[in-house]
């Protein structure tokens, strides 16, 4: 793959990533992206059905994910990698559902700010942005 082309497809990937996030309240089911932007200050938890939004918020996740690992196979054309990031990318999320389930199930406002970083890893690419850069030192490394 030419310079060229790898860089087209790395801005379509990321294109990819941001049109996630723009059309976020189109796409997905989610209470509590309104809920967070002021809500959380003045209410309680609103109301939501947990099945749809684990739901929504797994198809998240996943969308997020294999995008993530495209952008990381064309960035390092290295399998290994991707396994690797297979690896965590499924433990996280299995660790992080729990704690958001929950968060969702038992809310508390004392817990609100732990439930919203919880959530944030869970719908947005964060754990790109700290793959790449531990990937490209460990290139750098060898």
């Amino acid at each position: 793959m030419n310079r060229l082309t790898k860089y087209i497809l790395l801005f379509v990937l990321f294109g990819l990533l941001v049109l996630i996030r723009g059309f976020e309240d189109v796409l997905f089911y989610d209470p509590y992206l309104v809920f967070f932007q002021n809500d959380y200050l003045y209410i309680d938890s609103p109301r939501r059905e947990v099945a749809k939004l684990v739901a929504f918020t797994t198809f998240r996740y996943t969308l997020n994910t294999v995008i993530s690992l495209a952008i990381l196979y064309v960035v390092f054309k290295d399998k290994g990698i991707i396994k690797f990031s297979v690896l965590v990318y499924a433990l996280a999320f299995v660790i992080l559902i729990m704690i958001y389930l929950y968060f969702v199930v038992n809310p508390k406002q004392e817990d609100y700010y732990m439930f919203f970083n919880v959530r944030r890893f869970l719908i947005h690419p964060l754990i790109l942005l700290l793959l790449l850069p531990a990937f490209y030192y460990n290139k750098l490394k060898k």
